[in-house]
This record gives structure tokens, C-alpha cells and sequence, in this order.
């Protein structure tokens, strides 16, 4: 789908910039300018795409429903079986959750998706079975679902509402305030132009966060080596799956970008468990999707939800490496 973007990166970069493809400025510029084409595409068609799902779909109503039924937890693997078949990074997935929240679904709910989204999809899924067999993807998927369903249960338990920024609350606001005089009956191209408007809107306010973020995954795209991950991570010590999430913390690929990564990585001899939990922590968390939060998220937020994720990708990779 993307593939033109990475065609015109790739002319751009070394065609008309004239730097040499292994040069380490020529590789963090191109994740740059492919990233940011796409993002950006991506951000205002999946802000759109809500918008008119919030302005059609009964989203009060299952709210409604999600809040006072009994569904003994299954909300939370609706939401992360949701995650998993939409194939969308980390970053990407920030839209979605937008939409979700200003939808008024359940923040709780809300985060089980936003963890599962960039841990699964079917790129990756089908790249695993390639590489790595079945028995190795069926552990990954059903781990990523388990922890985000898990993962946004016990995130519901800290009671996070009030800590969304007043940017978010406002949203909500103006959507109960339109929701009082908007008629039901206007037509979709009447509607059209003000949810495109609105998306406009939320794609320019949540900008400078995705530049910002994209430039600092870049630098760590193209400067960090990869021997550096190597040299640390191989052997059977139990320090390596904490160490190995916390260097992964850092960077920024999506699943399909970094799975080839963590065959070389198993083959230097680094166990395959902290491999895939390396590669969790780094489409799941990062520094980029940290910063594109911050519009919606306060930083207590933001710290909260990353020390949980944290840890219980941790404990995913000791029980990854008992079962590889």
C-alpha cells in the first residue's frame, strides 16, 4: 500500500540529496520521510474514518453498554482482538485511540486496544510463521492479545480518566454539546464538510508531535548499531529480557520492520524470547509514541501506562524463553 512512499523516499534520499544508502544520515533521513509521508496520510484518514464513525455509529449506546454489562473481562479481548487485525504501529494507532476516546468508549478499554494494535498483525504474523514456525506464532499472538486484554483491565483499575489532557476533555465536551442540537437526519454529504474539518483540525494540533517523535526515531534508526544490541543481550543471563525492553524502549519500527531484525538477532545466539520481547517493547513502546500521547495524555499518564506495559512485557519474555 505504501510502497510509492518508500519509491519516492528512496529517490528522494539518494537521487536527489545524493547520499549513499549505507551512510547512517541517508538511512535515518529516509525512516524519516517515509515515516512521516505515511503517518501523516495515515492520521488524517483515520481521524476521518472516526469522525464519521462518531457521527453515525451508536457509540453512546456502547458505551453504555460496555460500562454497566457484565462481560467478565471480554470487553477487554474484543478490543485487543481489534488491536491485532488492524496492522497499524504504534504511532498509527494513536488516531484510532483518539477517535475511541472522543467516542467515549472506556479509556480501559481504549488502552487494551492502543497495546495490542502495534504488537500484532498479519504482516508479522505471516513473517513469524516464515521464520520462526507455528508453535513460535501462536505464542506471540496469543501473548500480544493476553497482554493487551490483561494489560488494560489493570490500567482500569487506576482510575485514569481524570489524567487525559484538557485537550481531550474539551473534545468531549464539544461533542456532547453537538450531540444536544445535531440532527439525525442530515444527510452524510452534509456532514461531511465539518468532519473533515474537525480532522484537519486534530491532524494540525497533533503535528509537531509526530515530527517530533519521527526525528528522534530516526536518529536511533540510523545511529544506533545493531552489534551494540548483540554484544549485551546474547547468553541466558536473567538480566537480559529487562535490559533487552529497556534498550528496545527507545527506538520506533513497526512489526513488520523489525521481525527481520530479530531473526539476525536469534541467529548471533541471543534467545528467542528476549528477542521478541525486544521487539515488543519496541513497536509497542517508544519515545515516538510517548511524544504523540502527550497530546492526549497528561505525563503521569503517560508513565503510568508505559511502567505497566513495561513490566509485563518483562514477564512475557521470562515465560517466552521457558516455553522457546
Amino acid at each position: 500500500m505504501f510502497n510509492w512512499i518508500q519509491q519516492f523516499a528512496d529517490w528522494l534520499i539518494y537521487s536527489v540529496f545524493g547520499l549513499a544508502p549505507e551512510s547512517h544520515l541517508a538511512k535515518a533521513l529516509n525512516f524519516f520521510v517515509y515515516d512521516s509521508l505515511k503517518i501523516g496520510l495515515l492520521l488524517f484518514f483515520m481521524v476521518l474514518l472516526m469522525g464519521m464513525v462518531n457521527a453515525y455509529f451508536p457509540v453512546e449506546r456502547l458505551k453504555n453498554y460496555l460500562s454497566t454489562k457484565k462481560l467478565f473481562g471480554l470487553e477487554y479481548i474484543f478490543a485487543s482482538f481489534f488491536g491485532a487485525i488492524t496492522p497499524f504501529c504504534s504511532c498509527s494507532s494513536v488516531p484510532l485511540f483518539i477517535g475511541f476516546v472522543r467516542g467515549g468508549i472506556p479509556l480501559s478499554v481504549t488502552l487494551a486496544f492502543l497495546i495490542t494494535s502495534p504488537l500484532v498483525n498479519e504482516v508479522a504474523i505471516a513473517m513469524f510463521l516464515g521464520l520462526f514456525g507455528l508453535k513460535t506464532t501462536l505464542i506471540y499472538v496469543i501473548s500480544g492479545i493476553l497482554l493487551g486484554s490483561v494489560g488494560g483491565w489493570v490500567l482500569g483499575k487506576f482510575n485514569l480518566d481524570p489524567l487525559l489532557t484538557d485537550w481531550v476533555k474539551k473534545l468531549l465536551t464539544q461533542n456532547q454539546q453537538q450531540s444536544l442540537y445535531e440532527e439525525e437526519t442530515s444527510s452524510f454529504m452534509q456532514r461531511l464538510p465539518s468532519i473533515a474539518r474537525d480532522a484537519w483540525q486534530i491532524v494540525k494540533s497533533v503535528t509537531p508531535y509526530v515530527i517530533l517523535g519521527l526525528a528522534i526515531g530516526a536518529a536511533m534508526h540510523g545511529y544506533v548499531p545493531e552489534n551494540f544490541f548483540e554484544h549485551y543481550l546474547s547468553g541466558s543471563q536473567w538480566w537480559t529480557v529487562p535490559l533487552a525492553v529497556i534498550l528496545a524502549v527507545p527506538m520506533y519500527a513497526n512489526a513488520a520492520g523489525i521481525v527481520p531484525v530479530i531473526q539476525v538477532f536469534v541467529a548471533k545466539g541471543i534467545p528467542l524470547g528476549t528477542a521478541i520481547v525486544f521487539m515488543m517493547a519496541t513497536v509497542g513502546l517508544s519515545f515516538p509514541e510517548a511524544t504523540l500521547l502527550k497530546k492526549v495524555m497528561t505525563t503521569k499518564l503517560i508513565a503510568i501506562y508505559f511502567s505497566v506495559v513495561t513490566l509485563f512485557i518483562i514477564l512475557s519474555g521470562f515465560l517466552f524463553n521457558v516455553l522457546l
